[in-house]
């Protein structure tokens, strides 16, 4: 089933436009992984797939009664105050002992509910956020680069987590980084974003090639992968793409951006 569409989307921010001609899908039980550079509109994109930015032009199509749960980059609480993760879960709407367990549990923090948030390491806090986004048993999972400040076995536990998810309660995920690191192999597609959908594919396991050492060492974590793709177009210096030139390449670990053949 497919969840959310975008067609032909323009989003603008003080009349400039940040992302322009965007088609994007998403189905039921799929996982997306969105990369781009700092700047490359990611999260302009979750902003109106959330409804907090309405489209400029284009089209968006969502199935009836759709449910986001979103794992923000970032949330401050005040280290003043005093806040245990059990009331956090309840911050806005209360909900059951019996709800917020089950969504503790399945973000793999089952036993902290009565920990002060202040007090929780940064892998704790982001998988609290995920507890908090699952307690609406949601069709569509985003992360909006919700490993940001994490170590890369922190990263890579998050997002073994992430597909953990997936499996039990049947969602989309879509998740949003500018790190490439975080591609996993268990990405169903890759989309890379730079104000436009430069290319799209389906991630490739490729632990054991010469381009995957030599970008991540032989010590990698297995859920760890690259993704290889063709480009339809190329960029100029000033980020504008030249239609009918095409590409082949990988990318890897750094953000840097990608080579052209």
């Amino acid at each position: 089933m497919r969840l959310v569409t975008l067609r032909a989307a323009t989003l603008r921010h003080s009349g400039a436009p940040v992302l322009e001609n965007v088609d994007f899908h998403i189905d039921r039980g799929e996982i997306v992984t969105i990369l781009g550079p700092n700047g490359s509109g990611k999260s302009t994109l979750l902003r109106a797939l959330i409804g907090a930015l309405p489209l400029s032009s284009g089209t968006m199509e969502k199935v009836a009664d759709l449910k986001i749960g979103y794992v923000p980059q970032k949330l401050h609480i005040d280290p003043t105050l005093p806040l245990t993760v059990r009331r956090f879960l309840s911050l806005p709407k209360r909900i059951s002992n019996a709800a917020a367990q089950t969504a503790l549990e399945e973000a793999g923090v089952a036993g902290l509910g009565q920990r002060q948030m202040t007090q929780l390491s940064g892998g704790q806090f982001q998988r609290v956020l995920l507890a908090r986004a699952l307690l609406s048993r949601p069709d569509l999972l985003i992360l909006d680069e919700a490993t940001q400040g994490l170590d890369q076995p922190g990263s890579a536990a998050f997002y073994q987590m992430i597909a953990s998810v997936r499996r039990q309660l049947g969602c989309a995920v879509l998740m949003v980084s500018h790190e490439l690191h975080v591609v996993m192999a268990a990405s169903d597609r890759v989309i890379c974003l730079n104000g436009h959908v430069c290319c799209e594919g389906a991630p490739a396991q490729v632990a054991t090639a010469p381009e995957y050492r030599a970008l991540f060492g032989t010590g990698t974590l297995g859920t760890l992968a690259l993704y290889r793709h063709d480009h339809d177009h190329s960029h100029d210096a000033a980020g504008h793409r030249h239609p009918g030139t095409s590409c082949d390449h990988q990318h890897g670990h750094s953000g840097e951006p990608h080579e052209h053949a």
